[in-house]
């Protein structure tokens, strides 16, 4: 083969690195975005943070920058968005007292000067700590039972294992793992026996909170029930219930219970109401809990009868170009420094325009949002209108996939609540008339339906798909069981109690 040369035209899609940056951008979430904007600040010296006089922001507050949907759903006015991205200004600093010519060299500076954080403070607050540390329950339940087990009367041997039973035990409380798996990983260790292992697994019984480390759920409220004082009411009945008829009684088949008791219905009452006071899952007690935030980026009110759209600017912090070192770029000069300048400067410049591109896009779509929403925001759910991406990007001129990226982990403060801008989206299924219903007002309305049902004889999927039938809404049993399931409420038989 020979070599040779060719010549061939083509087209190709590329994308520029401040597209990729914008797209970028377009999907963080709040608290990522916050992320992302103080690590630009750190590495690019050309960005700074401002603060806004009350002045500026009385001016920003009445002017809006936001949208006005009025009654009639028409958009009364769109302006431009800073979103808290100020422009290029003047930075003024400057010292409020002056600094002595000359200090005595033996001074210090808090001889001369008071100190920023008071002396106090360290010593109140503990170093590396934060107030959301100190909400939260950082205790695990491994934690909290080897803590128990260090303050039981154990023998060395009783020790090791109480600790590997706790090891087996899970965030629910119960032990995941059989005796005999724990007593085998034990005997090579220990000349140890099954009995023994038994007899330690019934003493962390009686650890806070009361049934860790049972086997399963009989056994978790028969040691709960065992706790009990022996005068509290229907005590042995309950234990009689518990051990004999548990499976009846998850499966609620009441009539058979009442027949093998020999019992009555208000008998039976009182026995489920005792048992209903048991924990069946005692381990989530002590389990941490970590607080999820969510910052809202958008903020929706009525105002004078319209729905008014604004972006939160309290959840950002301010960029803009620092006009100091800004002022140190000389166009003809190609030296090192100056280039360094020149490259820092344009990626602020690309920064500040990619932030501004973001939120004036997540105005557009949380505009056409609340336009086709506003039955959900003055009626609630059951007013909910389907809406998919397709019907957004139409109205926006974007594409879908930039829909998608926009509404991803972005959220709306209305007066009903923080909602996240998927929530509003939801498919459909056809009316009577001809008409769509969202799936959202669909599952209002199951709910609506399970709560007003008589607790005896709940309503089945079948009867629920009959009653929206009579009201125009054409849905299937199987579809009605995938709703309800999808906001947790239990299957006919699951909810029949007893009246």
């Amino acid at each position: 083969m020979k070599q040779s040369l060719q010549l061939r035209l083509g087209q190709q899609l590329t994308m520029t690195p401040q597209l990729q940056q914008a797209i970028r951008l377009l999907q963080l979430s709040t608290l990522d975005l916050q992320a992302e904007i103080q690590e630009a600040l750190e590495s690019n010296p050309m960005l700074e943070l401002t603060e806004e006089s009350g002045d500026d922001s009385a001016n920003k507050e009445s002017s809006g920058d936001s949208n006005d949907i009025s009654s009639d759903g028409s958009i009364d006015e769109i302006s431009t968005v800073d979103a808290g991205i100020a422009g290029d200004g003047d930075v003024v600093s400057q010292l409020s007292d002056a600094v002595p010519d000359e200090l005595p060299v033996d001074s210090s500076w808090e001889d001369t000067y008071d100190s920023v954080m008071p002396q106090t403070s360290s010593a109140a607050m503990p170093e590396n700590s934060d107030y959301e540390s100190q909400d939260e329950s950082s205790e695990t339940l491994q934690e909290h039972l080897l803590w128990q087990m260090r303050l039981t009367n154990f023998t060395d041997k009783d020790l090791e294992i109480a600790e590997a039973i706790i090891d087996g035990i899970d965030e629910q409380g119960y032990l995941t793992c059989s005796l005999d798996e724990i007593f085998s990983g034990l005997r090579e260790e220990l000349e140890t026996e099954l009995d023994e292992v038994e007899a330690v697994l019934h003493r962390i019984h009686n650890f806070d909170p009361i049934g860790v480390g049972c086997r399963d759920l009989q056994e978790c409220m028969q040691v709960q029930l065992q706790h009990l004082s022996p005068e509290t009411p229907w005590l042995q009945e309950a234990r009689k219930l518990i051990t004999e008829h548990l499976k009846l009684l998850g499966s609620r088949d009441y009539t058979q219970i009442m027949r093998r008791m020999k019992c009555t219905q208000e008998e039976l009452k009182e026995m489920m109401a005792l048992v209903q006071t048991l924990n069946p899952r005692p381990g989530a007690l002590i389990s941490p809990k970590h607080a999820e935030y969510v910052v809202p980026d958008v903020i929706v009110r009525k105002d004078n009868g319209a729905w008014k759209v604004e972006l939160n600017g309290e959840a950002l912090p301010k960029v803009r170009v620092n006009n100091g070192y800004a002022g140190l770029v000389k166009r003809a000069d190609n030296s090192s420094d100056n280039t360094y300048l020149k490259n820092h400067l344009q990626e602020a410049k690309w920064f500040i325009k990619s932030l501004q591109s973001r939120n004036e896009t997540l105005l557009k779509v949380a505009t056409c949002i609340v336009e086709r929403q506003r039955g959900f925001l003055e009626h609630g759910e059951e007013a909910m209108k389907a809406l998919v991406l397709h019907d957004v990007a139409e109205v926006v001129e974007m594409h879908e996939s930039t829909i998608s990226r926009v509404t991803t982990q972005k959220y709306m403060h209305t007066p009903r609540g923080i909602f996240e801008l998927k929530y509003f989206f939801s498919s459909h299924v056809g009316t009577a008339s001809g008409g769509e219903c969202s799936a959202t007002a669909i599952r209002a309305l199951i709910k609506k339906l399970v709560a007003a049902e008589n607790p005896a004889k709940p309503l089945s999927d079948s009867k629920i798909s009959q009653i929206l039938e009579e009201q125009g809404i054409n849905v299937a049993r199987r579809t009605i069981a995938k709703y309800r399931e999808s906001i947790s409420i239990l299957s006919s038989s699951e909810r029949k109690r007893l009246t």
